[in-house]
């Protein structure tokens, strides 16, 4: 992709996602996730139902007249977008990819983030940690990020959530925002998932497409499996074949969805051709 092409890419996604951060999502954003604490801010003469715990007895003795201490929340936080870059990210059969529905979304709360001044950083992963941008605030901070998330090629297409998790704990010392935007298709992160959200506030976003859930009836189709670019010639006309599809991938969905909700961390799930911005509110108004 030329220079120019991306630019008009980025601008086109930040155009529709800042305007949905803007009028949408900033005050639900704000309400959802909130600062690490009260930090004082100022004095103020005492008003009529002012909590009598909050006096300031130094000063309302050298004023002969009540001062009560005025808190502010302590709103700084720092969002961690953590994007699955696997192979099988760019399955799509509907109007877009699933890796261009995980580019909008992420862009969105990245927009969201920056409105109430908090940092954003993103980790790319596929079976390993592909890119790593340390958190920063900004717009050109995000334009950068949305850059990436459009022409960055990973080296792998496997998937290895857990070592995505354990590298992210290891670089946000305070605790942090993180979203995990994939189709979940991954093993084996359970423990480090409980571990991760004891810390930090998680969130998983699977992002998926409706025609992965089964396959249809189609005889003899030569497959590509997309992790591992291995061809092979499938018989979909067989019950079998179709059930046991069927069955490994509710296990994987089920999985997900266990790891997450027993782990304390929030779960959406977002197919393709729903509304992404109705599945976000939804989630935050819940949690607000």
């Amino acid at each position: 992709m030329d220079t120019k092409e991306l630019l008009k890419k980025v601008r086109k996604i930040e155009i529709k996602t800042r305007r949905l951060s803007d009028h949408i999502f900033g005050g639900e954003y704000h309400s959802t996730f909130k600062g690490r604490g009260m930090t004082f801010s100022e004095v103020r003469q005492y008003q009529f139902g002012d909590d009598v715990r909050n006096i300031d007895w130094n000063v309302t003795a050298r004023y002969n007249e009540p001062y009560v201490k005025v808190f502010e929340e302590e709103r700084e936080l720092t969002m961690m977008l953590m994007v699955d870059v696997s192979g099988s990210e760019l399955f799509g059969t509907e109007q877009q990819f699933k890796n261009e529905v995980v580019t909008e979304i992420a862009a969105t709360l990245a927009f969201s983030a920056t409105q109430n001044n908090d940092k954003i950083g993103l980790i790319l992963f596929s079976d390993q940690v592909e890119l790593y941008i340390p958190p920063k605030k900004g717009r050109s901070h995000v334009l950068r990020i949305i850059r990436e998330l459009i022409e960055f090629q990973p080296e792998s297409r496997q998937t290895n959530l857990a070592e995505a998790l354990k590298f992210m704990q290891n670089v946000m010392k305070k605790k942090a925002i993180v979203f995990v935007l994939s189709d979940f298709i991954a093993d084996d992160y359970h423990q480090t998932m409980k571990i991760v959200s004891g810390k930090h506030d998680v969130t998983g976003i699977r992002v998926y497409d409706k025609r992965e859930e089964d396959i249809p009836n189609l005889g003899m189709v030569q497959m590509q499996d997309e992790e591992t670019g291995e061809l092979m010639l499938v018989n979909t006309s067989s019950k079998k074949v179709r059930l046991n599809y069927g069955k490994f991938y509710s296990q994987k969905v089920d999985y997900y969805k266990e790891s997450f909700t027993k782990s304390g961390a929030g779960a959406i799930d977002c197919r393709v051709d729903e509304s992404y911005v109705k599945k976000l509110l939804g989630y935050f108004k819940r949690r607000g």
